[in-house]
């Protein structure tokens, strides 16, 4: 089989890896890929992987049998239609399911009539309604997003009335923002395969989207662990109060796909339950987390889900744990520094997979031998062990030996779990 993956991000070079180890591909393109991708597949630098045009017309000088979306921006600009129109397979939400993540308020709706845990929240059109009702409410932590999707999912937390204004300002240059009661507790990112019939579920993932512990700076994810110890009770929770009044109500709705659906899910300290967001894509680092865990055959899952036989998948995965630490350049994310080179990348990537350390590129890009930083999020470390402590020294181990002039990361990644 001939697949194109479309995308340029850590998860899409994890997505392609995954791919590249089918015993079914013939034939392997990613668009428009990035500097570590050319290793694994035939980067198409040229297309615009948002433009369903320029992916058609790809499609057809390439010969593709599968075109395989896991990131946002191609969703939103139709191209899974306008393919699907032209006969050609695709993998990725259709765009009647795009507004479980593309309108919040649509999205609270949709929890609200089928009985699903959310946080309070409430939406605002202009600043001048919000401030009005952040000063009455001083003191109170809240989080801030924007109602539409965000190819980061950049938030904010915080008390500070000042600072919950100004970046509403900035998100209001986009559309209406949703303002939600902030939940303590552990952070679960549970990524669903779906078909008509039924789900299986992946890896459970937890994420860390803040700057730092103590700085609630809006940033992407800057880390993840996987899997996480959590209690069969809570399995059994986020099962039965998420997941499947979720798949009922996408089914009586109409919404229900074959694809992937993230879900992002506060546990409180009760070990209850509730839904911040939906994904209809895979979440960053998420992905870059669970897929060194998985075993079986990306291919034979998808056509398990092409045939609404995806409950009867056996899904292998072996026993290490990941910690997945995030590069970002200077300035990332409020005036990030791109065209900086990074040292150390090519001797790593040389090496993706082997070892203890697996390596996925985002914004990262050039000629062979002079890569260099395009972006915030850069590269991904995600290190693998028998334990979480093991994976954790191991992602360090091998990011410390990358070398980006202002570049940062967290250091803090899995420690809770085992300090």
């Amino acid at each position: 089989m001939r697949v194109l993956v479309l995308g340029s991000g850590a998860k899409d070079h994890a997505m392609t890896w995954w791919l590249s180890k089918s015993r079914l591909i013939s034939g392997l393109f990613v668009a428009p890929g990035n500097y570590c991708t050319s290793d694994i597949a035939t980067k198409l630098s040229e297309v615009d992987p948002s433009d369903a045009e320029q992916v058609y017309k790809a499609c057809i000088e390439h010969d593709i049998d599968l075109v395989f979306v896991g990131t946002e921006a191609p969703l939103l600009t139709g191209v899974i239609g306008y393919l699907t129109k032209k006969g050609i397979a695709t993998f990725g939400a259709p765009a009647k399911a795009i507004k479980l993540e593309d309108d919040k308020a649509f999205s609270r709706d949709f929890t609200d009539r089928h009985n699903i845990p959310t946080p309070r929240r409430s939406f605002f059109a202009d600043c001048e309604q919000l401030e009005k009702y952040l000063l009455r409410h001083q003191g109170t932590e809240f989080i801030i997003k924007s109602n539409n999707i965000s190819p980061s999912r950049e938030t904010l937390h915080s008390t500070d009335t000042e600072a919950l204004i100004r970046y509403a300002e900035h998100l209001l240059e986009k559309g209406p923002v949703l303002l939600e009661e902030y939940i303590p507790g552990t952070p679960i990112t549970a990524t669903i395969l779906l078909d008509n019939k039924g789900y299986i579920s992946l890896p459970i993932v937890s994420e860390y989207t803040k700057r730092m512990e103590n700085d609630n700076t809006p940033t992407g994810g800057m880390g993840a662990i996987c899997p996480v110890p959590i209690t069969d009770r809570v399995r059994a929770a986020i099962r039965e109060k998420v997941i499947s009044p979720t798949l009922y109500g996408m089914k009586v709705e109409q919404l229900s796909y074959r694809g992937v659906l993230t879900l992002s899910i506060i546990v409180k300290e009760d070990e209850e339950p509730v839904l911040v967001d939906y994904h209809v894509r895979f979440n960053d680092p998420a992905a870059q987390a669970f897929v060194p865990l998985m075993e079986t055959d990306l291919l034979d899952i998808l056509e398990a889900i092409n045939e609404d036989k995806i409950m009867d998948m056996k899904i292998e995965v072996n026993d290490d744990f990941t910690v997945a630490v995030v590069l970002a350049s200077e300035g990332y994310p409020l005036k990030t520094m791109t065209g900086r080179p990074v040292e150390g990348l090519t001797s790593l990537k040389r090496v993706n997979m082997e070892g203890r350390a697996v390596m996925f590129c985002g914004a990262v890009d050039g000629e062979e031998g002079h890569p260099a930083t395009t972006g915030g999020r850069t590269i991904t470390i995600v290190g693998r062990g028998k334990s979480l402590q093991e994976a954790n020294a191991s992602a360090y181990a091998a990011i410390s030996s990358l070398k980006l002039e202002g570049g940062w990361y967290r250091e803090d990644i899995g420690n809770k779990y085992f300090q």
